[in-house]
């Protein structure tokens, strides 16, 4: 092994170790979503007329095609089941190697501990090479368990072993871009923020391409995700499309290694630019707001463009009216009575999810600043542990309501002028707005996560996954009532939103200043953790 891989195999096994329960779940889950998919659509769909139906109305609908892609086989039933899975559950499982290549490369350095490391006998790519490895194999498990699983779920095997191998030759592609993202800043967020960058283009790319008639265009060929999609498991299973993530991965991997030998540890390719020589900063309110505004703002502007986009589709949501299996599917994918209303809820139901995420993230910032040691520093200081904390969450809860406020006046606009009605305006910002309580939910969990158990701030991200589980897949698994109660989002009202939701509304606000007020009590009770 050349002398710059020394150690490698020691920190896959550490890499290993530090996940076996993340990386655990990922699998199995995933796993059990393809399983439980495959069951379903068999129940759903139990003939070749049911599916060629509710395939044609699908492809003849802009909206829907935009967000989950063609389907090229209308009388496949795994074609039909797993409409939603070749492109949206792709572009999660991208963002999940995002964060798993980063937190081991990126974020290892940023916090110290690679240097640590480096003081024994560990070569200069033995980090990268190691991240990269946990990132493939967990790929490859993640593609080959789900093949398994739709198999066994009565798919074909061809099929199943093609879609399997896709996600695992996608995942493996962003653990590239990951890699590469790694080395071209000095911080982990940064990092994160131009891999999911990244994700986000390859899917609009992908969206508009298949937009494009007969579809798809070369736009679609130049995302991963739409590469996914072109290799049409189930529906003629175009095996050497394979080759173009894997192609992808073999010419990246080795662009991270030579810019990961161009620069030092701890810095990146792209220097930071100093600050002025005398800080402005007034208080920790004024530092909160500037250590998170500019990840806020990129979230702000992707909510208004999105918003925008989606609602400009709701056009083409009447031409699922010619089908009652069509209207069947939108109603699992969101809906209420009316198409157009099931299509804008189902939207605005997403941004909820997405906007949770922002809070999530927010409110970890403070699990961040206590292991790297800015908040003892802080601490010292006639800074109370209640206004230090109070600062990140406060600024966490306003960035979700604004967020949700821009995506309901962006979606309402987008929708009014696609349908010359602005009274859509109003409906879908109140419908937005309504989703505000249970994403605050989720930004107290973390908080109290933070107070008693900061070491598992991370198992927030898996209470929320598993709410996105819910709501996207429960009733294709029949999952009982009982279980789709314990997500927030399920008491969220969806459009339209009349004076009957305000008392859900207000027990959900109860619920995360309940959650909130117990995350602040075990701050106050508990050491500084590392």
């Amino acid at each position: 092994m050349p002398e710059t891989l020394a150690g490698t195999g020691i920190l896959v096994r550490l890499g290993v170790r530090r996940d076996r329960w993340l990386l655990a779940l990922w699998v199995a889950g995933f796993a059990a979503v393809a399983y439980s998919t495959a069951l379903a659509g068999a129940d759903l769909y139990p003939d070749v007329g049911s599916r060629v139906e509710a395939a044609t109305a699908l492809n003849a609908t802009a909206s829907m095609v935009a967000l989950f892609g063609r389907i090229y086989d209308p009388a496949s039933l795994g074609a039909l089941s797993l409409i939603k899975y070749t492109a949206f559950m792709t572009a999660i499982l991208a963002v999940l190697m995002v964060i798993l290549v980063i937190r081991h490369t990126r974020a290892d350095e940023e916090a110290g501990r690679l240097e640590l490391l480096a003081g024994g006998r560990l070569g200069r790519d033995a980090p990268l090479a190691a991240a990269l490895g946990v990132g493939f194999g967990a790929s490859l498990a993640v593609g080959l368990l789900s093949a398994a699983a739709l198999a066994a779920g009565g798919l074909p095997a061809a099929g199943s072993l093609a879609f399997g191998l896709g996600w695992a030759a996608t995942g493996m592609a962003f653990c590239a871009v990951a890699g590469v993202a790694a080395q071209l800043t000095a911080g982990a967020r940064a990092a994160t923020g131009i891999s999911i960058g990244v994700i986000a283009v390859t899917y609009g790319l992908r969206a508009v391409g298949d937009l494009a008639e007969p579809g798809p265009s070369v736009l679609s060929w130049l995302s991963p995700i739409g590469w996914n999609q072109q290799i049409r498991a189930f529906a003629g299973d175009r095996w050497w499309v394979l080759a173009l993530p894997a192609a992808l991965t073999v010419l990246l991997v080795p662009a991270a290694f030579t810019l990961r030998a161009r620069r030092d540890l701890g810095a990146g390719l792209r220097d930071e630019r100093p600050g002025p020589a005398v800080g402005s900063l007034t208080g920790t309110w004024a530092l909160a707001v500037r250590l998170q505004h500019r990840v806020w703002l990129a979230w702000a502007v992707a909510f208004a463009v999105f918003g925008v986009v989606i609602g400009s589709l709701v056009s083409n949501v009447a031409e699922l009216l010619s089908s009652p299996s069509a209207q069947d599917l939108v109603k699992l994918l969101g809906g209420a009575a009316a198409l157009r209303e099931a299509f804008l809820a189902a939207e605005i139901s997403i941004m909820g999810l997405l906007a949770a995420a922002y809070g999530v993230a927010a409110a970890n910032h403070l699990r961040s600043e206590e292991a790297a040691g800015h908040t003892e520093a802080l601490l010292a200081t006639a800074t109370t542990r209640g206004r230090w904390a109070s600062s990140h969450y406060i600024f966490a809860l306003a960035g979700v309501a604004v967020l949700m406020a821009l995506a309901g006046a962006s979606i309402g606009l987008g929708a009014a002028f696609a349908v010359q009605d602005p009274a859509l305006v109003g409906s879908a910002t109140a419908a937005s707005l309504a989703q505000i309580p249970a994403a605050w939910v989720l930004t107290g969990l973390a908080l109290a996560v933070f107070g008693w158990a900061p070491r598992l701030a991370g198992a927030v991200w898996v209470v929320l996954l598993g709410f996105v589980a819910l709501g996207e897949f429960g009733v294709l698994w029949n999952a009982p009532e009982w279980l789709m109660d314990l997500s927030p989002f399920r008491h969220s009202p969806l459009l339209p939103v009349g004076p009957d939701a305000l008392p859900g509304l207000a027990a959900l606000t109860a619920v995360a200043a309940a959650v909130g007020a117990l995350g602040y009590l075990g701050w106050r009770r508990r050491d500084l953790a590392a």
